[in-house]
Formats: C-alpha cells, sequence, structure tokens
C-alpha cells in the first residue's frame, strides 16, 4: 500500500484508490475489495474509489454475449456489503458495477455511499465507446440520468466512468456544478501484441485527466484495473494529480491501494490565479451542442 500525503493549512481530504486483479468469481471479487477498503479505511482514507466494473472481468472486449449474470441491482449485494463499511469507519465508497435497473435496461453505474451508510444518487456512464475489443454498446445503454455532483461527509465529488475521462464537456459541468474531486473509475490497457502508432496510449490517458484538473481547478483521482484478461493489458497506473496538474501520487502495474492527502484550498487558488472559469464566454459556444461534427461542415 503506497501513501503518500501534500496537505496545506486548511481543507485536507484524504482519498484512497483500490487498483486491483479482477477474478472469474464475483463472490470472491467482492470479498477481497471489501478486505482493501477495509484496510484503506483503517490507514485514514476518507473517500475511497473501486475501478470500473470492480466485481466483473471486462467482458464487453467480446461482442454480443450473455453477460445477465454479471448484472446486479441497486440497491444490492454490493451496495449491502459496503454500505455497511461506509457506515462502521465513517468513510464514502465509491462503487462501479454492471447495473439491472428497474426499467429492464443495463447501466455502466457508479454508486456513491455516503460516510453514514446511505446510498446517495446512481450516476450511469454517459459516453460508452463501441470499438474492437470495448464493444460496450453492446452491453450498456447510454446514461440518462445526468453529470451529479455529490455533497459528501468530506468533499463535494463527482464521478465519471472511464470514456468519460476523454470528455472535456463532462469535467467542465461537474466543476461548474461546485465539484472539488473529479474520481475517473477506469478499465483501460493496452491490446496484447499490438503496437500502436499514435504513441502511448497511457500517456495520453493521465495527460488528458491532468489537463482537466488545470483548467477547472480540481483534484483529478483516476483509478485503474490491472492484469490480463483476454486480448487486454490492464496498465494499472492510478494516481491523483493537484489542480494544477502535479502527480501527487501514482501507482504501477500490480495490484497496489493509493491513499493520498488532498489540499482542496489549492483548488481556489489556481481558479482565482488563472480565471480559467470566471473568464469562460459561454456566448461564443453554441457550436458545442450542434449534433452534426463540425469538422464535416
Amino acid at each position: 500500500m503506497q501513501v503518500n500525503s501534500k496537505s496545506g493549512s486548511n481543507t485536507v481530504v484524504v482519498v484512497g484508490l483500490i487498483q486491483t486483479v479482477v477474478s472469474e468469481d464475483m463472490t470472491v471479487n467482492l470479498e477481497r475489495t471489501l478486505l482493501k477498503v477495509e484496510e484503506a479505511a483503517k490507514c485514514g482514507a476518507q473517500i475511497i474509489c473501486l475501478q470500473e466494473l470492480y466485481n466483473a472481468r471486462y467482458f464487453p472486449q467480446e461482442e454480443q454475449q450473455d453477460v445477465k449474470g454479471y448484472a446486479e441491482s441497486i440497491p444490492g449485494k454490493s451496495t449491502a456489503a459496503f454500505s455497511l463499511l461506509a457506515k462502521k469507519y465513517s468513510v464514502v465508497i465509491v462503487v462501479p458495477l454492471f447495473e439491472r435497473a428497474l426499467n429492464g435496461k443495463f447501466y455502466n453505474s457508479a454508486v456513491v455511499i455516503n460516510a453514514d451508510g446511505m446510498l446517495l444518487e446512481t450516476y450511469h456512464k454517459i459516453h460508452v465507446p463501441q470499438d474492437p475489443l470495448f464493444y460496450e454498446q453492446d452491453y450498456f445503454t447510454l446514461g440518462d440520468l445526468g453529470y451529479k455532483v455529490y455533497n459528501t461527509t468530506y468533499a463535494n465529488i463527482a464521478v465519471l466512468i472511464c470514456y468519460d475521462q476523454w470528455f472535456p464537456e463532462a469535467a467542465r459541468i461537474c466543476a461548474l456544478q461546485g465539484a472539488d474531486i473529479l474520481f475517473y473509475p477506469t478499465a483501460i490497457g493496452y491490446i496484447k501484441d499490438h503496437t500502436s502508432a499514435d504513441g502511448n496510449w497511457q500517456d495520453a490517458w493521465q495527460t488528458v485527466q491532468r489537463g482537466h484538473a488545470i483548467v477547472n481547478g480540481v483534484h483529478v483521482a483516476a483509478v485503474n484495473r490491472v492484469g490480463a484478461e483476454g486480448e487486454l493489458e490492464f496498465w494499472g497506473g492510478s494516481f491523483v494529480c493537484d489542480a494544477f496538474g502535479s502527480i501527487l501520487a501514482q501507482a504501477g502495474h500490480e495490484e497496489e491501494t493509493l491513499i493520498v492527502s488532498l489540499n482542496l484550498s489549492f483548488n481556489k487558488r489556481i481558479r482565482d490565479g488563472w480565471g480559467f472559469l470566471k473568464n469562460r464566454r459561454p456566448d461564443t459556444y453554441q457550436p458545442l451542442t450542434e449534433k452534426q461534427y463540425l469538422l464535416e461542415k
């Protein structure tokens, strides 16, 4: 477990990121993650975030499979177990899972459980990819509940899931709604025996999220899985950066838990000093809402 502390004179919040290998057995995954969350809570973490689809193999790398057995309801088995831990240790827990909703649809979801064990509103992943080995639209309905900021016991947080992390609009909206920290639970990796002509994917992944931190004056915490699953090698690399994009802590390529102290007063310093929010020009942003790609005009 890597513990990193960088605190200031004002509001300090301790976050924990749980980066794990996922097995075929969902019950084993749940039990192992519960132990890791409990360990993080005992080490002082106040807000603990799990990785995307924390208890299921990354099944979207195959097309149109019957994966209903991975789905669970909210409330359900996972939320019941983590709610007990949240209440016992007075911690906030972000639990990303494959949801079977009451409307009969399936979502890539995240549940935020407050420090009293109560479930806050569910977030449904809004940007859902459909690419080779990431056939998520075969399984997940596009998010329909909007972007959410959670006023938790310790901080105002937003949760955006994996592919959401590439879209600056999502980060900006959450910042404008009052988020102090953006959490990005993730499942992303390299394709085995494939060399991309684009460049280093992990470097791009981290860079874009550090950019969101800078232009919005927020801390960012991204948690990714590790291990080999099918044709994918998940690179881990979970990290936390401050509101100017400086890396406070970063995990390697093995199972690891990061525990990091954040000085949230630094957010205001960056926002006031650089003016990226107060100098916005919303009156010029109408093209962003046009459905047609601007590049096609």
